[in-house]
């Protein structure tokens, strides 16, 4: 029996695995085998390295799978391609990425954004340290990863599989390997973006080091990683409140307000990873796998905000001959503007941990018994710190005049006459007056909000699988169950800030004090927010602040008392499949059908709040709900003509919803100012909250693909898909329900005037339906096909085009798009590779889309992005076999060469700019050494 047939990652042991572990490396337990990207080559063969090895790499596992895939392979031990993980998925055909702080994060797979898709490592399915399921990539060290396989099409062996597709990310495999290998990396950074803030940098670094060897006669191999990364980013941010029609400028769209900000990060991340892996006998292969990352997150951001219009509360002055193109103001002076100085400091801290532990065992010569063990665990805190200075308390102080005028990227200059660097100016306080803690007024001088979050995932996988003897066409069997429990808990606590001195829990009325001076042991200097007309402004230390200047009361609305809750998911999933590989007619087919069934029971515990005549009142609440699913899948290859196959699937999906929109909390109200009202939307009881009973989205899914390979390296492909969209997610639902025992809360008098116990509760149901379809095409070219000239010269691209329509019963005459839908994104790559030699430009684009992004009190919201063109490039030298230098490599790499800014804007008009990040260009260089 073949060793590696059995070493071919049973915990699916698919045909997938199967058809790979033929024609390339043994695989890792529980996910699809990965190719080598530079296979031991036969006598006389040219063996090929670096970008071409990945490039082939990836097509054999593209090529040999029977479902429909798309892979990137590290180019060397610790080398993906790119800068992180997201940059590499983010060229793949029907895959792209929103950045955040500028860097590729959330992944948008044919069109659905991180919340319908899910994420694997080594085939387990991975928490997160996110809000929600969507995983940020950023999490995991990419020199860690051998393989990255996007499966687009559903597989019955493929537990989790998400709507959109599910991303694998695959660990090395030390059996696999020929050799010792000692790997060290060391790269540093450079932001292109001079230092913005005086305590930031944009200066950083990356170093990792790998260790892979085998003993006891190649039966015992290990696999050891670290890493290490401190790197910079600068962010020239720029927010616009919105544009009201404003009765000040004759009803034309006049800037509501804007706060620019500078804005510099650091993430440090710390990793680790081991895999052990065992196989004494054809009968027995066992690997450990485990992984560890720690990442801190810091941002110092300073900037002003500016309330502009006085329809929204401004008390400033719009001055005659003011501008208006086309509707909207242009240019204006705006005098008797109070402006609030923003000092904030932002810190995450982060861990992930990821163990897991696979056991194949041969019970005969065709079955065999997988058992696989997994824990996922992540874990999140973040401080989050504003402080505010002004001119006096509650708009008392010295006010501004302002001019403004548009710019063509939408942003707006905005010159002001006040010094905002003198600290004789300006002082701790609350400039606007906007303290409120739901019954009377506060000096909100700061603010600091400190989330939390734990992730859990545990599971238990067991299948067997077997051959069948004596059929041209059906394989081979397997059937398993896995259970897993994922319970996600997230905690929420803030505090309103006030100066230090007199009154209690920071009211007004206790006589807490208004306005103090600034220590000169905050001052660390001054920034100039020069690019949008702001010449320079006070640059304190907020955590000084924090801590000598400001005192806190614990923030009681009920808004936020309601927002703890844990939401917990115990999942069974059964499933049987059979495998095809055989003849057809003189045709290679191979592939399989089955199906599996789901049972949840999941739960919710959080709270009820209760706000009435100014008490507030918690009530703990618990809910859930448990159901089944019936999932088939098919996949079929088929070898058309030599080295052209035709693949189609078909198969109904799921995804379960955010975890936020699963909570049981409820924020209830009571509002005495509409006792008379009828209208059940207008009552005086409303409830806003979650939904505990909340269901999957549901797809049915046709995929096809037309793939041709050429002989000597890269392939062509078209390939088209349709999903029909059921059960989705309606975030704004709501429905009436008859409050009527709450009304006893209500005085006598309030209850004699009360018009109706009806009211409106707020909560997401599965009330939506739509569509998406679309196709893509990809071409990966050496050009020696062309001519021999040109060896060493190539080109990897792809476009694709995507239509979605989804409407929602809350507003069924108003058809929406799936948030992070680009209708067309575009990627193409050229290079030279060749004699230790390495050069490859890369670009990639995606039209407007939906993007998720923090609003009001870090909630997410979404806006319209504009399209963005990102180029990056990279040149390397790799010294050859015979040099004294041999095993050094050379690298220098850019991103965002078109210093492409993220912008969105709303109303579906690309003037009226909402956010407007320029993150700049980042430049690498770096050096590895391998032996």
């Amino acid at each position: 029996m073949n060793k590696h047939a059995i070493t071919a990652g049973r915990i699916g042991g698919s045909l997938l695995a199967l058809s790979v572990a033929l024609v390339a490396a043994p695989a890792f337990a529980q996910a699809a085998p990965q190719a080598d990207a530079a296979a031991p080559a036969d006598d006389g063969a040219i063996v090929v390295t670096g970008i071409r090895a990945s490039l082939n790499a990836a097509a054999a596992i593209k090529r040999t799978s029977p479902a429909i895939v798309e892979a990137v392979s590290a180019e060397d031990i610790g080398k993906l391609p790119d800068v992180s993980i997201a940059d590499s998925l983010a060229r793949l055909p029907g895959v792209t990425s929103q950045r955040l702080e500028g860097r590729d994060q959330r992944l948008s797979i044919r069109g659905l954004g991180p919340d319908f898709s899910t994420t694997l490592l080594n085939g387990r399915e991975q928490v997160t340290v996110g809000d929600n399921r969507g995983v940020e990539y950023d999490q995991y060290p990419s020199e860690f990863f051998k393989n990255v396989v996007v499966h687009k099409a559903a597989d019955p062996s493929l537990i989790a599989a998400g709507i959109a597709g599910t991303v694998d990310l695959r660990m090395l495999r030390p059996l696999a390997q020929q050799d010792r290998i000692v790997a060290l990396q060391l790269r540093g950074q450079m932001n292109g973006i001079k230092k913005l803030n005086p305590d930031g940098s944009r200066y950083g670094y990356r170093a990792s080091a790998a260790y892979v060897d085998k003993f006891a006669d190649d039966t015992f191999g290990i696999a050891i990683g670290v890493s290490a990364t401190d790197a910079p980013s600068q962010n020239e941010r720029y927010n616009a409140w919105g544009f009201p029609n404003s009765t000040a400028t004759g009803g034309a769209l006049l800037l509501g307000g804007a706060k620019p900000y500078v804005q510099t990060n650091k993430l440090q991340r710390y990793g680790a990873v081991a895999t052990l892996e065992y196989q004494p006998s054809d009968n027995f292969h066992s690997t450990l796998d485990v992984l560890y990352s720690k990442f801190k997150e810091t941002q110092r951001l300073r900037g002003i905000e500016f309330p502009i219009a006085p329809d929204w509360g401004s008390g400033a002055t719009v001055q005659p001959g003011y501008t208006v193109d086309n509707g909207l103001v242009t240019d204006a002076t705006i005098t008797g503007v109070h402006a609030v100085q923003r000092n904030d400091y932002n810190k995450r801290d982060a861990d992930n941990f990821s163990v897991g532990w696979n056991n194949v065992i041969g019970i005969g010569e065709k079955t065999h018994l997988t058992v696989d063990a997994s824990y996922s665990h992540a874990k999140r805190t973040d401080f989050l710190l504003e402080t505010y200075t002004g001119t006096g308390y509650g708009a008392t102080g010295a006010s501004d005049t302002l001019h403004i005028s548009a710019n063509k990227n939408g942003t707006f200059d905005i010159v002001p006459t006040l010094n905002y660097a003198d600290s004789s100016l300006f002082g701790i306080t609350d400039p606007r007056g906007w303290g409120y803690n739901g019954t009377t007024a506060v000096v909100q001088a700061g603010f600091l909000n400190r989330p939390s979050f734990k992730d859990d995932l545990f599971a238990l996988r067991a299948s067997l699988d077997g051959e069948f003897e004596g059929s041209s066409v059906i394989s081979g069997w397997e059937v398993g169950a896995n259970y897993s429990r994922r319970k996600k808990t997230s905690a929420f606590k803030s505090y309103f800030l006030c100066p230090t001195g007199a009154g209690t829990d920071c009211t007004v009325a206790s006589g807490t004090t208004q306005f103090a001076a600034i220590p000169q042991q905050a001052i660390v200097g001054s920034v100039p927010l020069g690019y949008l007309g702001v010449p320079s402004m006070l640059a304190l230390d907020p955590l000084y602040l924090y801590n000598n200047s400001l005192q806190g009361v614990y923030d009681n609305r009920p808004v936020s008392l309601v927002r703890d809750n844990s939401v917990t998911e115990k999942v069974w999933t059964g499933y049987a499949m059979i495998k095809l590989d055989g003849d057809v007619g003189g045709k290679k087919v191979t592939g399989g059908f089955g199906v599996q069934v789901v049972h949840t029971d999941q739960s919710s515990d959080g709270s009820i709040s209760n706000f009435s005549n100014g008490v507030v009142t918690v009530i703990p609440a618990s809910g859930g709900d448990k159901y089944w699913r019936v999932l088939p899948s098919a996949n079929l290859a088929v070898e058309v003509a030599d080295a052209s196959y035709l693949k189609l699937a078909t198969s109904l999906t799921m995804v379960r919803p955010r975890l936020d929109q699963e909570r049981v909390n409820q924020e209830f109200g009571i509002d005495p100012s509409k006792l008379g009202s009828t209208d059940p939307a207008n009552s005086v009881f409303s409830s806003n909250g979650g939904n505990s009973r909340l269901r999957p989205y549901k797809s049915f899914n046709v995929d096809a693909s037309l793939e041709h390979y050429f002989p000597k390296g890269g392939y062509v492909s078209l390939a088209g898909y349709y999903k029909r969209l059921t059960d989705y997610v309606d975030p704004s639902a709501s429905f009436v329900y008859d409050f009527a025992a709450a009304a006893s809360s209500l005085s006598p008098a309030q209850q004699a005037a009360l018009g109706t116990t009806l009211g409106l509760v707020k909560a997401p149901n599965n009330g939506g339906k739509g569509n998406i379809k679309g196709f893509e095409a990809t071409l990966s070219l050496p050009f020696s096909l062309l001519t021999p000239s040109l060896d060493g010269f190539g080109f990897f691209g792809s476009g694709s085009y995507t239509s979605s329509k989804i409407t929602l019963a809350s507003n069924p005459g108003n058809p929406i798009t799936l948030p992070g839908l680009s209708d067309w994104v575009a990627n193409a790559s050229v290079y030279y590779e060749k004699n230790g030699f390495q050069v490859r430009a890369s670009y990639r684009y995606r039209s407007k889309f939906l993007a998720e992004v923090a609003g009001l009190s870090a909630n997410p919201t979404y806006r319209t992005a504009k399209a963005e063109g990102i180029l990056d490039a990279q040149i390397g030298y790799e010294f050859q076999e015979g040099s004294p230098l041999a095993g050094l490599s050379i690298l220098v790499q850019a991103k965002n060469l078109t210093d492409r800014p993220f912008i969105t804007y709303q109303n579906d008009d690309p003037r009226q700019v909402i956010d407007y990040q320029r993150y700049g260009r980042d430049y690498y260089i770096g050096l590895s050494y391998k032996f």
